[in-house]
């Protein structure tokens, strides 16, 4: 997990919630319970939530001609890892080591958010997200999601859209 200030820790508050704080956007904190046996993190928020999973999106993070990038798609489909890598220019993708992806992030596995990541990496939305007011994203540790505009989500994390999810 990232290190977190002194006024994150009073606040309880993930780096990605208090980027979503700081910018002024409009976001919806969920909170559940999260099961260590769910076989799918990204489900298990789905369900928890009672949220359609075409709305609730994953943060992957492949590598992409030897660099990380983030790849954000619906929890009801999987990452497309070719288009990931023409969405970005690259000619190759594989899934980033999760040591890596951790490390770079400064989020844990089933945690990563697209905000407020120690280091910012390219990102890029599957294009699905445009059919929605809100979606969910990790709100930067297991058991708990933001909910937000699409619009907010690629302005703030400076994402690019693209259809990069398959069902």
């Amino acid at each position: 997990m990232a290190k977190k200030s002194k006024k994150q820790q009073q606040s309880g508050g993930t780096p990605a919630t208090v980027a979503l704080t700081a910018a002024g956007v409009d976001f919806t904190v969920h909170a559940y319970e999260h099961d260590p046996s769910h076989p799918s993190y990204g489900e298990e928020a789905a369900e928890a939530m009672g949220v359609s999973p075409d709305r609730v999106f994953k943060t992957l993070v492949a590598d992409v001609d030897g660099s990380l990038v983030v790849a954000v798609v619906p929890v009801a489909g999987s990452l497309d890892l070719k288009s990931l890598a023409t969405a970005v220019g690259g000619k190759r993708a594989a899934m980033a080591d999760p040591a890596a992806a951790e490390r770079t992030t400064g989020y844990v596995r089933g945690g990563i958010s697209p905000l407020g990541q120690r280091k910012k990496l390219p990102t890029v939305l599957d294009s699905s997200a445009e059919a929605h007011a809100t979606i969910c994203v990790s709100a930067g540790r297991r058991g708990l999601e933001v909910e937000l505009s699409p619009t907010d989500l690629t302005k703030l994390t400076e994402a690019r859209s693209a259809p990069i999810a398959r069902a």
